[in-house]
């Protein structure tokens, strides 16, 4: 399954502004755009579909501030 990166970050754009966690984009560079999730750096590449492996795996890193299997 491939994921479109838009959706990717909307989603977690929509969890925390639900939690109340800030989220922005930090800064854009040639290969990655580096957002940020409280205090966590979040790279993420500039493609415009992404695999499912990594967006999960982009998902799962984010629990320590969305909470566990906030995605889900």
């Amino acid at each position: 399954m491939i994921v479109k990166r838009g959706e990717a970050i909307r989603r977690i754009t929509r969890e925390a502004k639900r939690q109340g966690v800030r989220w922005h984009l930090d800064r854009q560079g040639a290969n990655h755009e580096v957002y940020r999730l409280g205090q966590t750096m979040v790279p993420v590449p500039r493609h415009g579909e992404l695999d499912d492996r990594f967006v999960e795996k982009l998902w799962k890193e984010r629990e320590p501030e969305l909470g566990e299997s906030w995605w889900r």
